[in-house]
């Protein structure tokens, strides 16, 4: 991958890592318009998962969108692809061309206030290839994205970053099998946030 003209606010290579992030990657007239329409346009389900037998909501909405065929499996969860809005292809296109890379999936997680969350959890379906690259545009209210090396305890063996309205954090070379990420919970109380997460999956 090798990005066009994109300087990163932020990059960390080191310790099996290599992630860049872009705090303006949309500005916020673009940022505020995305938000507004992909609120409306997208099939928003709330999916649960088992765990030690009993059934759990997931703390957010979840979406899987992507080419024609296209599925996604993680946490017992079957994601079926649904065609891309106007406004997917439109981030997809952007990114593409920018990080000179193809993708043919994204997953949207839609989280409403500070107690939605994700914990702690590695992309590293075999679906997404050896060293996956995971392209992350965040939109709304800003919250932490924490990572942590999965036996490294130094000092370097930990990041938080903030994510923006409008920002873009790409993940890429053999991060996935060696870092773990999450958007933990907030007693703050603030407005929700989409994220959309651009993978290629193997088909």
């Amino acid at each position: 991958m090798k990005s066009n003209n994109l300087i990163p606010d932020f990059k960390f290579i080191k310790n099996n890592a290599e992630i860049y992030y872009y705090s303006d990657y949309f500005i916020k007239i673009q940022a505020d318009r995305l938000l507004d329409g992909l609120f409306n346009e997208i099939e928003w389900r709330q999916n649960s998962i088992i765990l030690f037998g009993k059934k759990h909501l997931l703390p957010r909405l979840e979406a899987w969108y992507g080419d024609n065929g296209v599925s996604y499996c993680y946490s017992g969860i079957k994601h079926k692809s649904t065609i891309w809005s106007a406004n997917l292809l439109l981030v997809k296109n952007r990114i593409e061309k920018d990080l000179n890379y193809k993708f043919n999936s994204v997953l949207l997680n839609y989280y409403r206030t500070g107690i939605d969350s994700n914990g702690w959890h590695s992309d590293d379906e075999k679906e997404l290839g050896i060293n996956p690259i995971i392209a992350s545009i965040s939109l709304g209210s800003s919250r932490k994205f924490k990572m942590k090396h999965n036996t490294n305890k130094n000092d370097d063996s930990k990041i938080d970053v903030t994510l923006d309205h409008g920002s873009l954090l790409v993940m890429k070379g053999t991060t996935q099998h060696f870092w773990k990420h999450c958007i933990p919970k907030t007693k703050k109380i603030i407005k929700p946030r989409l994220n959309l997460t651009f993978r290629k999956v193997s088909v």
